[in-house]
């Protein structure tokens, strides 16, 4: 089967790194072969957040190694089979994806979707626009330890999903290490959604979501101090917990379920679990700057003519 030639947007994070390895370093214990190569890559870089464009040069400098062409435009990419959105400032997504819809091409965006739920939604109605297959997630979802713990959200009453959460002056709230935790509540618990109360304290943030059938999920994060992810279940057989096994690549285990999505175009997540999540950052970041007040999802979704098609839900936990 003939290797798909991939695209990458944005060398401004680690992650790149460990996907030069994945689809350029035939020998690497991390390589996958014969899915694809990464030919092209746009680096870009955000002025606005600092742990973008202090890491460019370097990691521009790690693709040129692997043997890929650095491009100066987003247009020079037109010809790549796939697309990896790697950039780390979400709030640049949006752009970059317009640029990227008209190619018609798969597109991978690394974590965050976007930095607002505004972003997010005009980003799937890009994708539904230029009939572009998407898929976003955070590695965390499918990280060892934490993966795979319960069959089904069915018999889940309720999960706590925990680990780090700095809050970077320039990035917006809990958006750059929040969706980590919350992508991996989701991977549990589903949509469902209805509203975020956040408390903050010292170090510590506490995302309070109440779900429209009863259901309760709870993002725990430390400002600073430990990096281990992990997640909590309430079921009816008991209580499951999982740590990150950190021995494991996350970006690794992420790859394994991109060769499918890159190559057919079907994602292993439902765009509009990706856009619930979204909002549910939104939400809690509303949260913490209202004094704590519980958010409605229906707030701003609805203002936002969801595309998703979701109903006004209003209850309590």
């Amino acid at each position: 089967m003939e290797l798909l030639k991939l695209g990458v947007i944005g060398l401004d994070i680690s992650h790149v790194e460990t996907f030069a390895r994945i689809f350029n370093c035939p020998g690497d214990p991390l390589h996958m072969p014969g899915v694809g190569r990464i030919v092209k890559a746009f680096p870009g870089g955000s002025e606005s957040f600092s742990d973008s464009w202090t890491r460019v040069d370097r990691f521009t400098r790690i693709m040129r190694q692997c043997g890929t062409e650095i491009v100066e435009r987003i247009a020079d990419m037109a010809d790549m089979d796939a697309f990896l959105l790697t950039s780390s400032d979400g709030s640049r997504h949006l752009q970059q994806f317009r640029e990227l819809a008209p190619f018609g091409k798969p597109v991978f965006i690394g974590k965050p979707l976007a930095c607002s739920f505004e972003d997010a939604r005009k980003i799937i109605r890009l994708a539904e626009e230029y009939a572009v297959p998407v898929m976003t997630c955070s590695s965390i979802r499918y990280a060892a330890g934490v993966c795979g713990l319960c069959a089904g959200s069915s018999e889940i009453s309720a999960a706590e999903a925990f680990g780090p959460m700095p809050l970077p002056e320039d990035y917006r709230d809990y958006f750059w290490y929040g969706i980590h935790s919350a992508e991996l509540l989701y991977s549990y618990l589903g949509r469902g959604c209805i509203s975020v109360q956040s408390i903050h304290s010292g170090d510590f943030d506490i995302l309070i979501g109440c779900w429209q059938d009863g259901r309760q999920g709870i993002v725990c994060g430390n400002r600073t101090g430990a990096a281990d992810f992990g997640i909590r279940l309430t079921t009816a057989q008991g209580h499951l917990t999982g740590l990150q096994d950190r021995r494991v690549s996350h970006i690794g285990e992420l790859s394994r379920r991109l060769p499918e999505f890159l190559r057919n175009g079907i994602s292993a997540i439902d765009s509009r679990e990706s856009l619930e999540i979204t909002a549910f950052l939104e939400a809690a970041s509303r949260s913490l700057h209202d004094g704590g007040r519980t958010v409605y999802l229906s707030e701003f979704m609805e203002k936002c003519e969801n595309t998703a098609g979701r109903k006004e839900k209003t209850g309590k936990c």
